[in-house]
């Protein structure tokens, strides 16, 4: 029966051409602005590393100026300063720990033809590979002894490989930057966060850097520092060693924690840590530090921009209005066959099997109406490209669960518009049309 109502929609469909047409445009209008705004937030809010997020979390010292107190109370600074990220790594008291920067450096390719150009640099740890699951394409990460030792390494992002070294492996190879050369011991495979949770504060929606060095060997060299920095009081004396021991925050710190325990157990390590500095005359806030997973720290940091959200709610009622244009739509073309209705129903064709039919033909206009929605969403997407540039660059494809969410979005749309239609047309009395005709 399902095929013999699927061709019973197909006649009614080409029957009425054009009244088809204009409900098949409503639906896919709605659909297209919809599914536009929804996929822009459903990239902003996505879970980046699901496979570990409720393991990783942001660690936050609130090392802040006593008299800056917010409308929400004392707010831990969203970074941590240099002392207090140096003594957690010393204390190495997490499975896996982190602290990392950006930075920029100037790479000198081999060739008298080829020209220096500036790279975007990660200054981390080697725990920075494991910790975030990155693939490599070529070799592996650096070892703690390249982190101790301050060892000229480098790890390249694939685009840089693809430029410096036309793709090969280029392993053991040397990439001069700064006038400095850098052994490269590994190359990464497609590396894409979105959004980039490990450095949120520095742009969520930025996109990776594309080389990676020892973080104890960019302060070494006093590397330029690209990421935010903070201050709430003159640093003791002037320079870069001055700088360092100053309550200036600038570095991002993670840490691993497999278990609820390893959690409490780091808490209650980076409160004592804390307690002991007050002792030093730092920290002169109450106690509050915060471990945040990846999901928890997104929220807070707001990735989601409240404009996208108003935009996904004025889109969703676009998409209703849509919808009960199309619900007029449908009950014109359904009233108007309610002699063939009757007819049916006179020759001994139930209610119900009746209702069927035309929900499926309401279906059918729904799936129509999704497959010219995903055009519409697709030069949306564009657009909003277009409008917001690089900004936005990681954040307007579609991948196959959206697709298949526009899919099933217009089919419910359509069964939705269809239901009170379907329900006045196979309402009527059916001696009243035969009389009539």
């Amino acid at each position: 029966m399902f095929s013999y109502y699927l061709k019973l929609g197909w006649l009614s469909i080409r029957r009425n051409p054009l009244l088809s047409i204009l409900m098949i445009s409503a639906i896919a209008v709605g659909i297209g602005a919809s599914m536009s705004t929804i996929t822009v937030n459903y990239l902003m809010s996505s879970d980046p590393i699901p496979q570990k997020s409720d393991q990783l979390f942001y660690v936050q010292l609130d090392s802040w100026d006593p008299n800056n107190q917010g409308d929400d109370g004392f707010e831990p600074p969203d970074q941590v300063t240099y002392i207090d990220a140096m003594a957690l790594m010393k204390a190495g008291k997490a499975y896996r720990q982190v602290a990392s920067n950006r930075s920029g450096l100037v790479l000198e390719p081999e060739g008298d033809d080829e020209r220096p150009f500036s790279v975007d640099a990660r200054n981390t740890w080697s725990d920075f590979f494991p910790m975030f699951d990155l693939q490599f394409l070529y070799g592996s990460g650096w070892d703690d002894a390249a982190d101790q030792n301050m060892d000229r390494v480098v790890v390249l992002s694939k685009e840089i490989n693809e430029k410096v070294f036309g793709g090969e492996n280029s392993v053991g190879r040397s990439v001069r930057m700064d006038g400095m050369d850098f052994k490269v011991v590994g190359v990464l495979d497609d590396f894409l966060a979105v959004p980039k949770f490990y450095d949120v504060t520095n742009g969520a929606f930025n996109d990776p850097e594309e080389i990676y060095i020892p973080f104890n060997l960019a302060v070494e060299y006093r590397l330029d520092r690209n990421g935010n920095t903070s201050c709430w009081k003159p640093s003791d004396g002037d320079g870069f060693e001055a700088f360092l021991n100053s309550e200036c925050i600038w570095i991002q710190f993670w840490a691993e924690l497999r278990t609820e325990q390893e959690k409490q157990e780091y808490m209650a390590f980076l409160d004592a840590y804390v307690e002991q500095q007050k002792q030093l005359g730092r920290f002169p806030r109450p106690l509050n530090n915060r471990l945040s997973d990846v999901m928890e720290w997104m929220e807070i940091q707001e990735v989601v921009e409240e404009d996208a959200q108003v935009m996904l709610g004025l889109s969703i009622l676009f998409l209703v209005v849509c919808l009960l244009n199309t619900i007029g739509l449908l009950l014109a073309k359904f009233l108007g066959k309610s002699g063939d209705i009757s007819l049916r129903r006179a020759l001994g064709a139930s209610r119900s099997s009746l209702f069927i039919q035309h929900m499926i033909e309401s279906a059918m206009i729904g799936l129509g109406g999704g497959i010219f929605g995903l055009g519409l969403a697709w030069l949306g997407l564009r657009g909003i490209e277009m409008l917001f540039g690089d900004f936005v660059e990681n954040m307007v494809s579609m991948d196959w669960v959206m697709v298949l969410t526009a899919m099933a979005l217009a089919v419910a749309s359509a069964l939705l518009a269809g239901l009170y239609p379907t329900w006045r047309a196979c309402s009527i009395a059916p001696a009243s049309q035969l009389k009539v005709q």
